[in-house]
């Protein structure tokens, strides 16, 4: 059964992963693309091991790899989730700034460094979340969710596992 006291942590790791400028090279031959992208990833490493998975690691490609390890004696299923760290390089990844938007109530986001409009009418997925909290860019960056929020949610599922 779930357990409804667990403390989510997925939203606050986004937040911190944003901060990091993890663009891509378009014009790389290598593994990462950039330079930067082992920041984060070294930093992941050391978070998988700060919550418990001792070997957890990066190799020389910028890859960061651990495992949780089965706490029962049945035959259960393996699994493995993947996600990645660089952003576009269409869009600076620099000095992200996020906006955590609470309640969502609908109608337009306005992206408060360069004016952009989000529009409901051209967004209609925007409907289904009233009520929810929303997060994007100030418009002057790349927010990257894209997939920064795939990593904080697997973090923050092995948070979970380690302490249930």
């Amino acid at each position: 059964m779930f357990d409804s006291n667990y403390k989510f942590t997925c939203v606050d790791r986004f937040l911190n992963y944003v901060k990091y400028d993890t663009q891509s090279d378009e014009e790389a031959t290598c593994f990462p693309s950039s330079e930067k992208q082992k920041i984060l990833s070294k930093d992941l490493a050391d978070e998988l091991k700060a919550l418990g998975l001792s070997d957890a690691h990066m190799d020389e490609n910028g890859y960061v790899m651990a495992t949780l390890f089965s706490n029962t004696n049945k035959q259960v299923p393996t699994i493995g989730f993947i996600a990645h760290v660089d952003t576009s390089p269409a869009v600076s990844g620099a000095n992200v700034q996020a906006v955590f938007r609470k309640n969502y109530q609908g109608g337009d986001i306005i992206l408060e460094k360069d004016g952009q409009v989000i529009k409901a009418e051209d967004n209609p997925d925007l409907k289904a979340m009233l009520g929810y909290d929303i997060i994007t860019t100030d418009g002057s960056t790349l927010l990257g969710a894209d997939n920064k929020c795939g990593v904080a949610e697997i973090v923050d599922a092995i948070h979970y596992f380690l302490s249930h």
